[in-house]
């Protein structure tokens, strides 16, 4: 088969097997590779021969974790980082200069609003944000010096979806790149460049990894973009470390099989918290209820693994909420194959000022649950416990 499924090259993605002829991609830990004389040095930083240098550059196991990434997303090229946010930042570096300007989307990762509220400015690049659901209002704010439009959908912590297809347009009329992070659907649920993004990242210790374990981020799209983003990261060195791109490689064989439970699990509990006295409001985006839910089922195979939720009380509600959680884990991370529950408003978005943390719908009594592989019956039970003390 010419287009194989998205399971099988999952799976079957690998690099060239050693003499040894090993059934599993085995680790490449080198930070450096030889030459069989001066001219194949000279012509392979050259570039005139495509080989592994230095494993800063590139690396076996990088090279496959970003071949499969590739396949999956439908991307031509690709770079793999330390961290997701080491994604984020080196894609911005790499296609900004002093003097652009960025419109983004207001619900972003609370660090990467520190570096378009905090450090951009430093260099002279500032950003205007637009709300998720004002799309309409995206136009008005691309200036002569706009460089690309900004967006995670679906957004963290809100789960809030944008279209992709109506900010590709606008990003077309107006000749500016669109970048979405794609972290908390992944390529199993949504490939934004079919839809028409130009770059697409991922914070891989999330659900790429699925098990806690390794940070990883990867950015993906053109040959001709990625280029850019492989030069300034060659200089810089926020790579990938060949081990965490081995775990990564093997972690996406069994992604399409833990997002289809997780987000099952998500699903019905999303739905047991919309009956719930003690919850105000829930938030799924495969739940009909959910304002962008038509946005979502056009662009997303399943709604994700991540419930957002505001339990009553306020701040003691949500403090008695957490506290009283018993098999779930408190943890700021998510994508986890054990079931995570968070207070955005006290961790992943602590910094924000209130103001801010309220235009993107953290409140004090939001709770972020990034669905697991346990028994639906089990999550449900410890949510439910633990609301009933409130």
């Amino acid at each position: 088969m010419e287009n194989r499924h998205f399971e099988t090259e999952a799976v079957r993605t690998q690099s060239e097997r050693t003499q040894h002829k090993e059934h599993s991609t085995p680790l490449y830990l080198t930070s450096g590779f030889v030459f069989d004389d001066a001219e194949e040095m000279r012509a392979s930083f050259a570039e005139e021969k495509q080989r592994d240098l230095y494993s800063r550059y590139s690396n076996p196991n990088t090279s496959e974790f970003i071949e499969k990434i590739c396949k999956m997303e439908g991307a031509e090229d690709g770079f793999a980082f330390a961290s997701g946010m080491a994604a984020i930042y080196s894609t911005f570096a790499a296609l900004l200069s002093s003097g652009d300007h960025i419109v983004s989307a207001r619900s972003v990762f609370g660090a990467t609003h520190g570096l378009f509220t905090k450090y951009f400015p430093k260099w002279g690049i500032e950003t205007s944000y637009f709300a998720v659901d004002a799309l309409d209002t995206v136009e008005s704010l691309i200036q002569p010096n706009t460089k690309f439009i900004y967006a995670e959908t679906p957004t963290n912590p809100g789960v809030d979806v944008l279209d992709l297809e109506k900010l590709s347009a606008i990003a077309k009329r107006h000749n500016v790149l669109l970048i979405i992070d794609n972290c908390f659907a992944t390529p199993y649920l949504q490939q934004p460049i079919k839809f028409g993004a130009d770059l697409v990242i991922h914070s891989a210790t999330k659900l790429i990894d699925g098990q806690g374990r390794v940070l990883g981020g990867i950015t993906v799209g053109s040959k001709e973009l990625i280029r850019e983003v492989y030069l300034f990261s060659r200089l810089t060195g926020p790579s990938l470390s060949p081990f965490n791109a081995w775990v990564l490689s093997k972690s996406l064989e069994t992604l399409a099989i833990r997002c289809e439970k997780q987000s099952d699990n998500a699903l019905k509990l999303a739905e047991f918290l919309e009956e719930h006295p003690k919850v105000k409001w829930v938030k799924y985006p495969f739940l009909k209820s959910h304002p962008q839910y038509e946005v979502a089922i056009k662009q997303m195979k399943l709604g994700g693994t991540i419930v957002a939720f505001e339990v009553a009380g306020g701040v003691e509600g949500g403090k008695t909420f957490f506290d009283h959680i018993k098999m779930c884990s408190l943890s700021a991370n998510l994508g986890d194959t054990r079931t995570i529950v968070t207070h955005p408003a006290s961790t992943t978005h602590a910094k924000l000022e209130k103001a801010d943390k309220e235009a993107v719908g953290i409140l004090d009594g939001t709770v972020r649950c990034s669905l697991g592989l346990e028994h639906i019956d089990d999550i449900i039970f410890d949510i439910n416990q633990a609301l009933e003390t409130i």
